[in-house]
């Protein structure tokens, strides 16, 4: 088991009888591991939001930081531990498959969870009162992603291809789903391999079918070396993708990328620096994530009272948090927030970018739209 912190985020010591009164926060996140940067931001988002709450002068808040490794049996065996200390508000995690995971633990232990930045849709259509999702899924990304090729390449033909994996598969069918009710239809619906490297035969027919706008679900390695073969064949057709394809493969594939446009969801805002406790690394990773969790943690707390959820010694009741939750709108960081019966948000928004080179060649989105 890898080691809990308690993080009391409290201005001043507190006395240890206070402490039986406050009401804990769990924080599950990769410290750890391949996405340690994103749960650094995890942590810090969460940390300001728990020392700000204690500063406005309410209710008392304390902040248990767990290390869930980015590993699904790890984020369940922290999920068995937060069940075992009677903690019922917990943040995180951060990967789909650790919360799919842990998710059904919290819920039998009657904990509510919310997930900020989790995509994969189907986490929260398996009927768990206790788990709410911030930001867009990946079914809301392709509607978007459908919505703009049916404005900008109305009457043309479409090709949507996929890796053939959950996520990118699904992504497609979004797509593909949202053109028909708006009364278009693919050219061609394709599932490419990962790996696939030989775009020979395909680029043919897609040229033949002479289509004007290639949609791909999954992810940078493999968009990059799509979108190349695509441009090394002078096959021109628009480049349309989610945020899967965020990462250095598909930043480095320079001129053939150019023009990409891509879904995801809107800027978060940058917390100020914190200023108490251990200092935390500021990299993009983490100041990406950062005001999600602190949006997080501003919902539950806002849960909570509303709910009148929680007894004289800080015991919550999950129950009465979950139906705060869906009961009415949650005033955040991140704005107005309203949750449906599934714990998605109402109206996620989703942004829309295009990647360009800036004149030091480097591919970056940052600050572009395509034309409206």
């Amino acid at each position: 088991m890898r080691a809990f912190v308690l993080a009391l985020c409290l201005l001043g010591a507190i006395p240890v009888s206070a402490l039986a009164q406050m009401v804990r926060i769990g924080l599950s996140a990769p410290l750890t591991g391949p996405d340690s940067a994103f749960g650094q931001g995890l942590r810090l988002g969460a940390e300001q939001a728990v020392a700000d709450l204690n500063r406005s002068g309410g209710r008392r808040f304390a902040l248990v930081v767990a290390d869930d490794g980015g590993d699904p049996r790890q984020a369940a065996a922290v999920a068995a531990r937060f069940a075992g200390d009677e903690i019922g508000l917990v943040v995180g995690p951060f990967e789909s498959a650790a919360v799919a995971k842990a998710a059904p633990v919290y819920e039998r232990a009657g904990t509510v969870l919310v997930a900020p930045g989790v995509t994969y849709g189907p986490l929260t259509g398996r009927g768990l009162w206790n788990l709410f999702r911030l930001g867009s899924s990946d079914p809301q990304q392709g509607r978007a992603g459908a919505d703009y090729l049916a404005r900008a390449f109305a009457g043309r033909p479409i090709a949507i291809l996929n890796d053939r994996t959950t996520f990118g598969r699904g992504l497609a069918d979004a797509v593909a789903s949202r053109l028909h009710d708006l009364g278009q239809h693919e050219a061609a619906f394709e599932g490419v391999e990962r790996g696939t490297r030989d775009f020979g035969p395909l680029m043919r027919r897609l040229a033949a079918a002479k289509v004007a706008a290639v949609y791909y679900g999954g992810q940078a390695t493999d968009a990059a070396a799509l979108v190349k073969a695509m441009r090394d064949s002078r096959f021109t057709a628009t480049f349309v993708a989610s945020d899967g394809i965020l990462g250095s493969a598909f930043a480095a594939s320079g001129a053939a990328g150019e023009g990409t446009v891509m879904t995801l969801p809107p800027d978060v805002p940058r917390l100020a620096d914190l200023r108490i406790g251990k200092a935390i690394a500021r990299t993009p990773e983490a100041d990406s994530v950062a005001g999600s969790a602190y949006a997080a943690v501003q919902a539950l707390a806002q849960a909570l009272d509303r709910g009148q959820a929680v007894g004289p010694k800080g015991k919550v009741d999950g129950r009465k948090v979950a139906e705060a939750m869906r009961a009415g709108p949650v005033k955040t960081i991140l704005g107005t927030l309203a949750f449906d019966g599934r714990g998605d948000q109402t109206s996620a928004p989703v942004a829309l970018k295009v990647w360009h080179r800036t004149p030091d060649g480097r591919l970056d989105y940052a600050g572009q739209e395509p034309p409206t």
